[in-house]
């Protein structure tokens, strides 16, 4: 039975050891959330239409970078062909930027047409 996970649990699921001082859950929960240091996610958020460009930078954002991968989301399916299409010079400026360059891109796409009631923003042209 060594290949089964334990019953009602997952296979290297955590002991629930009890409450835990809220600076211990909070400095985890941060480690966890980026691997990358803090201050390249301030330099590489804070500066993204520098990375980006203008035009890509109002269109694709930043979510996280996380074991070497930098998660954009993208406000249409055009604008994340296009982010892909340009992710080698994407992730070389971030490496200027931020000291390290991310080994990938990931892209996602969010609010596809936009919300309604608003504008729809148009694909890019070319």
């Amino acid at each position: 039975m060594s290949g089964t996970p334990p019953p009602g649990g997952r296979r290297g699921a955590r002991r629930d050891l009890g409450p835990r001082p809220i600076g211990e859950s909070v400095s985890q929960a941060v480690a966890r959330l980026s691997e990358a240091g803090p201050a390249q996610l301030s330099a590489v958020f804070s500066r993204w239409e520098e990375v980006a460009g203008p035009v890509l930078g109002r269109h694709v954002r930043p979510v996280r970078i996380s074991g070497g991968v930098l998660v954009v989301a993208a406000d249409h399916p055009a604008w994340a062909t296009e982010v892909r299409a340009l992710s080698a010079s994407v992730l070389e400026r971030v490496g200027e930027i931020a000291g390290e360059v991310p080994d990938r891109l990931e892209v996602t796409v969010r609010r596809p047409g936009g919300p309604a009631g608003k504008a729809r923003i148009p694909p890019p042209v070319g």
